[in-house]
């Protein structure tokens, strides 16, 4: 295998979410010149989406023709609240642990090389801000529609972290006393948008009596969840369910960007996440559509656009935290 030791120019990134680990290689433009896709486990606890972690890592490497020990170092984005100094990421949802785990120290003993962790969507919006559909503007929100409902801030130029949770629209409040959220509250937008929440109340309604094709599609594919194909797919169907369901998280969603983009006063806001990403312009116009006449000064809305990065977007901010980052090395 073709190598250089200590590849510097060559960085690895992970995106880690409830359904999926997306791993890559970036070169020093932050083009992606390997990359693998393992699904989360649902058994074996956090040690074993380390292992997954690990083995998609490995696969994106060999894919660039390097080993994860030659690479300069391997960022990786995680819902929750990150710890970047320690590594450890406490209270991730639809991932199974709650207290702060070592996430970066593991993953650094299983790869032989540094890693440095931060918020899953924070080093999204920062890769769409460097690289993406942000790159001209200066402050934006970025508002990322997946498993759950996440969201990262730019304001001049620079990351917002706040003291630590900044940027988590998926937990700001629609509509009050609503629906139970995962984490416990009720009336946040991830209640209404996140696809792990929407699942759910699809397969209470299809339980409960509703016709439906996402039960179908699902097992049809020879899956256990409703990604965001499997909506896609039942939209194209008309199925009523879905397009009720989908229709009902737009509205959250035109609801809490609206306040957020009012209370921030930011020139754009990026949608991007599984759900964002497959459902596309349209959608993204759909819920612009919302915005636009709820913001306080109306008529200088906020830009809104679609993620330029695609799926991708989240594991190629995590290898640009190599970059500003100084990881600590693997220790035995």
């Amino acid at each position: 295998m073709a190598t250089t030791v200590r590849n510097r120019s060559l960085r690895g990134g992970i995106d880690l979410g409830g359904t999926k680990v997306q791993a890559v290689v970036v070169d020093a433009r932050g083009t992606a010149v390997g990359q693998d896709r393992q699904a989360t486990p649902l058994t074996g606890g956090a040690d074993a989406v380390v292992e997954a972690m690990a083995t998609a890592l490995r696969n994106a490497a060999k894919a660039a023709e390097v080993s994860p020990a030659d690479l300069a170092g391997v960022g990786v984005g995680a819902p929750g609240a990150a710890d970047t100094t320690a590594g450890t990421v406490a209270q991730p949802p639809n991932l199974p642990w709650k207290e702060a785990f070592p996430l970066g120290p593991k993953l650094a003993k299983a790869l032989g090389t540094a890693v440095v962790v931060d918020n899953d969507v924070r080093v999204a919006t920062t890769a769409e801000f460097a690289l993406g559909a942000g790159r001209e503007y200066r402050s934006l929100l970025g508002v990322f529609w997946g498993t759950g409902v996440g969201g990262g801030i730019i304001l001049n130029g620079v990351p917002w972290h706040g003291r630590g949770a900044a940027g988590e629209i998926g937990h700001t409040i629609v509509h009050p006393g609503g629906a139970m959220c995962g984490c416990g509250r009720r009336g946040h937008l991830e209640a209404y948008a996140g696809r792990g929440n929407m699942e759910a109340a699809a397969r209470r309604k299809i339980k409960a009596g509703t016709n439906s094709v996402l039960l179908k599609i699902t097992e049809e594919r020879g899956i256990d969840r409703m990604t965001s194909g499997v909506w896609a797919r039942a939209l194209e169907h008309g199925d009523k369910l879905a397009h009720h369901l989908i229709d009902r998280a737009v509205d959250a969603l035109g609801i809490g960007i609206a306040s957020a983009a009012t209370l921030l006063d930011v020139e754009a806001v990026i949608i991007g996440g599984g759900l964002g990403v497959r459902l596309g312009q349209p959608y993204v116009d759909r819920i612009a559509e919302l915005v636009r006449p709820q913001v306080f000064v109306r008529d200088r809305p906020p830009a809104i656009l679609l993620a330029a990065l695609g799926d991708l977007g989240g594991a190629i901010g995590a290898a640009l935290l190599v970059e500003r980052g100084a990881p600590a090395r693997a220790t035995a």
